[in-house]
Protein backbone atom coordinates (compact mmCIF):
# COMPACT_ATOMS: atom_id res chain seq x y z
CA UNK A 1 0.00 0.00 0.00
CA UNK A 2 1.38 3.48 -0.35
CA UNK A 3 1.51 6.32 1.58
CA UNK A 4 -0.64 9.23 0.77
CA UNK A 5 0.48 12.85 1.85
CA UNK A 6 -1.73 15.53 1.41
CA UNK A 7 -0.46 19.06 0.55
CA UNK A 8 -0.96 22.19 -1.76
CA UNK A 9 -0.18 21.82 -5.25
CA UNK A 10 2.17 23.37 -6.72
CA UNK A 11 4.33 24.38 -3.71
CA UNK A 12 6.84 22.60 -2.18
CA UNK A 13 6.67 24.70 1.55
CA UNK A 14 6.67 22.32 4.60
CA UNK A 15 5.37 19.31 2.89
CA UNK A 16 8.57 19.08 0.94
CA UNK A 17 10.55 17.59 3.95
CA UNK A 18 8.83 14.46 4.15
CA UNK A 19 8.73 13.96 -0.12
CA UNK A 20 12.03 14.38 0.63
CA UNK A 21 11.87 11.27 2.48
CA UNK A 22 9.57 9.41 0.64
CA UNK A 23 11.79 9.95 -2.41
CA UNK A 24 15.16 9.18 -0.89
CA UNK A 25 13.89 5.84 0.07
CA UNK A 26 12.30 5.28 -2.99
CA UNK A 27 8.26 4.59 -0.93
CA UNK A 28 5.86 4.53 -2.72
CA UNK A 29 3.35 7.39 -2.02
CA UNK A 30 0.72 9.02 -3.67
CA UNK A 31 0.78 12.97 -3.63
CA UNK A 32 -2.78 13.36 -3.29
CA UNK A 33 -3.99 16.70 -4.04
CA UNK A 34 -1.75 16.60 -7.42
CA UNK A 35 -4.44 14.19 -8.29
CA UNK A 36 -7.51 14.33 -9.58
CA UNK A 37 -10.19 15.11 -6.97
CA UNK A 38 -7.37 15.23 -4.48
CA UNK A 39 -7.56 18.85 -3.56
CA UNK A 40 -11.44 17.73 -2.29
CA UNK A 41 -10.32 15.04 -0.78
CA UNK A 42 -7.76 16.95 1.75
CA UNK A 43 -10.33 19.95 2.40
CA UNK A 44 -12.74 16.92 3.31
CA UNK A 45 -10.22 15.51 5.71
CA UNK A 46 -9.51 18.90 7.40
CA UNK A 47 -13.40 19.50 7.86
CA UNK A 48 -13.19 16.55 9.87
CA UNK A 49 -15.52 14.21 7.24
CA UNK A 50 -14.99 10.74 8.09
CA UNK A 51 -12.31 11.62 10.52
CA UNK A 52 -12.67 11.88 14.29
CA UNK A 53 -9.36 12.98 14.59
CA UNK A 54 -8.98 15.82 11.70
CA UNK A 55 -5.44 17.43 11.03
CA UNK A 56 -5.40 21.31 11.32
CA UNK A 57 -3.30 21.96 7.86
CA UNK A 58 -1.52 20.15 5.73
CA UNK A 59 1.08 18.38 5.27
CA UNK A 60 -0.35 15.60 6.46
CA UNK A 61 0.03 11.62 6.02
CA UNK A 62 -2.16 8.78 5.64
CA UNK A 63 -1.02 5.17 5.87
CA UNK A 64 -4.27 3.35 5.82
CA UNK A 65 -6.49 4.27 8.90
CA UNK A 66 -3.84 6.23 10.70
CA UNK A 67 -3.53 9.91 9.59
CA UNK A 68 -0.33 11.89 10.63
CA UNK A 69 0.19 15.43 11.25
CA UNK A 70 2.81 18.09 11.28
CA UNK A 71 6.04 17.54 9.52
CA UNK A 72 8.52 16.39 12.73
CA UNK A 73 5.54 14.44 13.41
CA UNK A 74 5.74 12.90 10.12
CA UNK A 75 9.45 12.29 9.83
CA UNK A 76 9.34 10.44 13.56
CA UNK A 77 6.52 8.10 12.58
CA UNK A 78 8.35 7.40 8.68
CA UNK A 79 12.16 7.67 9.64
CA UNK A 80 12.80 4.23 11.24
CA UNK A 81 10.32 2.51 8.35
CA UNK A 82 12.21 3.67 5.59
CA UNK A 83 15.59 3.52 7.07
CA UNK A 84 16.41 7.60 7.50
CA UNK A 85 16.25 6.87 11.88
CA UNK A 86 17.48 4.45 13.90
CA UNK A 87 15.43 1.91 16.05
CA UNK A 88 16.76 3.11 19.32
CA UNK A 89 14.64 5.67 21.04
CA UNK A 90 17.37 7.72 22.32
CA UNK A 91 18.52 8.67 19.04
CA UNK A 92 15.05 8.64 17.44
CA UNK A 93 14.27 11.37 20.16
CA UNK A 94 17.11 13.25 19.34
CA UNK A 95 16.53 13.35 15.65
CA UNK A 96 12.77 14.84 16.06
CA UNK A 97 14.60 17.30 18.29
CA UNK A 98 16.65 18.51 15.56
CA UNK A 99 13.46 18.66 13.07
CA UNK A 100 11.95 20.38 15.20
CA UNK A 101 14.27 23.03 15.37
CA UNK A 102 13.94 23.07 11.42
CA UNK A 103 10.58 23.77 12.01
CA UNK A 104 11.29 26.84 13.99
CA UNK A 105 13.55 28.19 11.75
CA UNK A 106 11.11 27.36 8.59
CA UNK A 107 8.69 29.72 10.78
CA UNK A 108 11.65 32.68 10.87
CA UNK A 109 12.05 32.12 6.73
CA UNK A 110 8.31 32.08 6.05
CA UNK A 111 8.70 35.46 8.41
CA UNK A 112 10.80 36.96 6.27
CA UNK A 113 8.49 38.18 3.60
CA UNK A 114 5.23 38.02 6.15
CA UNK A 115 6.28 39.67 9.28
CA UNK A 116 2.95 41.53 10.14
CA UNK A 117 0.41 38.68 8.92
CA UNK A 118 -0.29 36.05 6.85
CA UNK A 119 -3.72 37.50 5.90
CA UNK A 120 -1.52 40.40 4.29
CA UNK A 121 0.23 40.53 0.84
CA UNK A 122 4.14 40.83 0.89
CA UNK A 123 3.29 44.34 -1.11
CA UNK A 124 1.25 45.55 2.23
CA UNK A 125 4.48 44.94 4.37
CA UNK A 126 7.23 45.34 1.90
CA UNK A 127 9.54 47.96 4.36
CA UNK A 128 8.59 45.75 7.45
CA UNK A 129 9.79 42.61 5.25
CA UNK A 130 12.92 43.93 4.26
CA UNK A 131 13.52 44.95 8.37
CA UNK A 132 13.24 41.56 9.56
CA UNK A 133 15.04 39.92 6.30
CA UNK A 134 18.09 42.44 7.64
CA UNK A 135 17.93 40.92 11.10
CA UNK A 136 17.18 37.32 9.91
CA UNK A 137 20.04 37.24 7.90
CA UNK A 138 22.64 38.71 9.96
CA UNK A 139 21.27 37.29 12.92
CA UNK A 140 19.44 33.50 12.92
CA UNK A 141 20.87 32.50 9.48
CA UNK A 142 24.40 32.13 11.44
CA UNK A 143 22.19 31.36 14.97
CA UNK A 144 20.52 28.14 13.50
CA UNK A 145 22.43 26.89 11.03
CA UNK A 146 25.82 27.48 13.08
CA UNK A 147 24.16 25.12 15.68
CA UNK A 148 23.72 22.35 12.89
CA UNK A 149 27.20 22.79 11.96
CA UNK A 150 28.41 22.34 15.03
CA UNK A 151 26.05 19.24 15.89
CA UNK A 152 27.90 17.75 12.75
CA UNK A 153 31.02 18.47 14.57
CA UNK A 154 30.28 16.91 17.66
CA UNK A 155 28.91 13.97 16.23
CA UNK A 156 32.15 13.16 13.95
CA UNK A 157 30.03 13.73 11.20
CA UNK A 158 30.14 13.32 8.43
CA UNK A 159 26.18 13.44 9.21
CA UNK A 160 24.02 14.82 12.01
CA UNK A 161 23.66 12.00 13.49
CA UNK A 162 27.22 10.88 12.77
CA UNK A 163 28.31 8.35 10.32
CA UNK A 164 24.87 7.69 9.49
CA UNK A 165 22.25 9.30 7.53
CA UNK A 166 18.86 10.92 8.82
CA UNK A 167 16.13 12.45 7.70
CA UNK A 168 16.89 16.05 9.29
CA UNK A 169 20.13 15.78 6.82
CA UNK A 170 17.62 15.62 4.05
CA UNK A 171 16.05 18.62 6.05
CA UNK A 172 19.05 20.48 5.53
CA UNK A 173 19.56 20.52 2.01
CA UNK A 174 16.34 22.06 1.82
CA UNK A 175 17.10 24.58 3.99
CA UNK A 176 20.23 25.40 1.96
CA UNK A 177 18.38 24.85 -1.42
CA UNK A 178 15.91 27.17 -0.51
CA UNK A 179 18.04 29.85 0.79
CA UNK A 180 20.06 30.07 -2.32
CA UNK A 181 16.83 30.73 -4.41
CA UNK A 182 15.99 33.02 -1.56
CA UNK A 183 18.73 35.07 -0.84
CA UNK A 184 21.90 33.90 -3.49
CA UNK A 185 23.54 36.79 -2.35
CA UNK A 186 23.63 36.48 1.27
CA UNK A 187 24.00 33.14 0.86
CA UNK A 188 27.25 33.22 -0.95
CA UNK A 189 28.27 34.83 2.48
CA UNK A 190 27.19 32.83 5.24
CA UNK A 191 28.06 29.57 4.03
CA UNK A 192 31.21 30.39 3.82
CA UNK A 193 31.35 29.63 7.60
CA UNK A 194 29.59 26.67 7.51
CA UNK A 195 31.65 24.15 6.08
CA UNK A 196 29.48 21.01 7.55
CA UNK A 197 26.20 21.97 6.66
CA UNK A 198 27.34 22.50 2.73
CA UNK A 199 28.92 19.06 2.84
CA UNK A 200 25.77 17.35 4.29
CA UNK A 201 23.86 19.09 1.48
CA UNK A 202 26.19 18.38 -1.23
CA UNK A 203 26.29 14.54 0.10
CA UNK A 204 22.48 14.66 0.14
CA UNK A 205 22.69 16.20 -4.06
CA UNK A 206 24.51 12.78 -4.69
CA UNK A 207 22.38 10.11 -3.54
CA UNK A 208 20.19 8.44 -6.12
CA UNK A 209 16.99 9.16 -4.61
CA UNK A 210 17.21 12.75 -4.20
CA UNK A 211 19.88 12.98 -7.65
CA UNK A 212 16.46 11.38 -9.77
CA UNK A 213 13.67 13.63 -7.77
CA UNK A 214 15.37 16.58 -8.33
CA UNK A 215 15.54 16.28 -12.25
CA UNK A 216 11.94 14.96 -12.18
CA UNK A 217 8.43 17.50 -13.09
CA UNK A 218 7.93 15.53 -9.13
CA UNK A 219 9.82 18.12 -8.03
CA UNK A 220 8.13 21.40 -7.94
CA UNK A 221 10.20 24.67 -8.85
CA UNK A 222 10.36 27.37 -5.69
CA UNK A 223 8.26 30.29 -6.64
CA UNK A 224 6.79 33.00 -4.82
CA UNK A 225 4.01 31.40 -3.32
CA UNK A 226 6.10 29.28 -1.37
CA UNK A 227 8.13 29.74 2.05
CA UNK A 228 11.27 30.72 0.29
CA UNK A 229 10.55 33.45 -1.98
CA UNK A 230 12.88 35.77 -3.93
CA UNK A 231 12.75 39.19 -3.46
CA UNK A 232 15.54 40.55 -4.94
CA UNK A 233 15.58 44.13 -2.57
CA UNK A 234 15.77 41.74 0.10
CA UNK A 235 18.86 40.33 -0.52
CA UNK A 236 22.08 41.51 1.21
Amino acid sequence: MAYELYYWPGLQGRGEFVRLALEDAGAKYIDVAREKGGMNRMMAMMKGEGEKRPPFAPPFLRNGKLVIAQVANILFYLGPRVGLAPKDENARLWLNALQLTVTDFVKEVHDTHHPIATGLYYEDQKAEARQYASHFLKERVPKYLGYFDGVIEQSGGPYLLGRRISYPDLSLFQLVEGLRYAFPNAAKKFEKKLPRVIEVHDRVAERDGIKAYCASERRIPFNEDGIFRHYPEMDA
